[in-house]
């Protein structure tokens, strides 16, 4: 009886001690012709750190990844390794827990970078939320230019600027 109390703080404080992360992606990788592409660029990506589990859908020419719990994400990392297989992302969809991140003036920080919600309107988020990166080189040019027309940015001081949309 004893160690099923003990198990049962264990559980509970491992689950009300979530942290904030993205949980998992939707890549769609333009310019693949074959099976053998797509697997060559999926052996790529089960190569990044953060990357846990990978499923193809090759009549989309899209991976379903799903990240690892506490290891940062880098979404640099998965355009250099399509582009290193020879291909381009052509949309990176994410989903992020907001467990315990504060969004403040519509931007978060998360592993380094700065993420800025474009079309949020000051909203409060919890739990999962889906966002579609926006920045040139992680969705078509029609739809970068259409969000990114007006928007400015400061340098950051560390990391880089990514542009999200609900």
């Amino acid at each position: 009886m004893k160690s099923l109390k003990i198990f049962f703080i264990i559980f509970s404080l491992s689950v009300t001690a979530a942290k904030a992360q993205f949980t998992k992606a939707e890549l769609q990788v333009s310019g693949l012709t074959c099976a053998l592409c797509a697997k060559s660029t999926e052996k790529a990506l089960r190569a990044l750190p953060f990357v846990g589990d990978i499923k193809t859908d090759l009549i989309r020419n899209t991976y379903l990844i799903t990240f690892k719990n506490d290891v940062p994400v880098n979404f640099e990392q998965i355009s250099k390794k399509v582009q290193g297989s020879g291909f381009s992302v052509n949309s990176l969809k994410a989903t992020f827990n907001f467990a315990n991140t504060k969004v403040a003036e519509n931007a978060f920080n998360y592993g380094g970078d700065t993420y800025r919600l474009l079309n949020a309107a000051d909203r409060s988020f919890t739990g999962d939320v889906n966002f579609t990166v926006v920045d040139n080189g992680f969705a078509p040019k029609s739809v970068s230019k259409k969000y990114l027309g007006q928007v400015t940015d400061a340098a950051p001081a560390s990391g880089r600027i990514y542009h999200l949309a609900i």
